[in-house]
């Protein structure tokens, strides 16, 4: 059965000479991996460029049951990017989101308000020409209402602690080691709060972002089943200074 629908690369491994395993996440079927063979003549119909990471496309397929790796039929990007692959920090932020979609979808099945929520990030990112330092900050902490560990704020009250497995405010700090004292529970509460809109309102110093960072991606680790350390994190640290 050919099925349309729009997509996201989010990883590309080669396969033998000309070919390679691209995964993606999709609106209508979730994640999905694909094998295809790519050309660089701008003629080809599954050009390299195509397959990079993020790069949102309209997708035509095979749908067979129990393939694993599914056949392309067509393709081209259908939002192509205009800074993304031009302004350094920008790439560098797509490569570490790149990197941290390919890990937090793994399994997702159809999830169409994720989806839309990523592919309309990644259009505010490209468009915007300043002031988004802590994009890839608010990214994840709302990714997060999408897979189900966002904290409910309401609960939140001054002098709480944060549980970090149990995604929750508490008045006691938990008997476990991963939760967050009082004064960094504050912060985390606040930080919740941000937006793409309102977020250069919050100031970080570099070190405090890139703790922030890490405190985030550990609260990834405690959730999602081998969600591994991200490689690209360090590129990532040395930016916004």
């Amino acid at each position: 059965m050919l099925v349309k629908t729009r997509a996201i690369v989010v990883g590309t491994v080669k396969y033998g000479d000309r070919k390679v395993i691209v995964d993606m996440f999709t609106e209508a079927r979730g994640r999905l991996s694909f094998i295809a063979s790519v050309s660089s003549s701008p003629q080809g119909r599954l050009r390299k460029l195509y397959l990079q990471p993020l790069t949102l496309l309209d997708l035509e397929f095979d749908d067979r049951a129990n393939h694993r790796l599914l056949t392309i039929r067509e393709l081209h990007p259908f939002a192509p990017y205009v800074s993304m692959q031009t302004h350094m920090d920008k790439v560098a932020i797509c490569m570490f989101l790149a990197e941290f979609i390919n890990y937090a979808t793994r399994g997702e099945q159809d999830n169409r308000p994720l989806f839309d929520y990523i592919v309309r990030s990644l259009q505010w990112l490209d468009g915007r020409e300043d002031r988004y330092a802590n994009f890839h900050l608010v990214f994840m902490l709302r990714f997060s209402m999408f897979v189900g560990f966002f904290p409910n704020l309401d609960d939140y009250a001054e002098g709480d602690y944060f549980d970090l497995r149990e995604s929750s405010f508490e008045s006691l700090p938990p008997l476990h080691g991963d939760y967050l004292g009082p004064a960094e529970a504050a912060r985390l509460q606040q930080a919740m709060r941000m937006t793409y809109e309102n977020m250069h309102l919050f100031r970080m110093s570099h070190d405090y972002r890139n703790w922030f960072l890490e405190m985030i991606l550990k609260y990834y680790q405690l959730h999602i089943p081998d969600f591994p350390p991200l490689k690209s994190i360090d590129v990532l640290k040395e930016l916004f200074a």
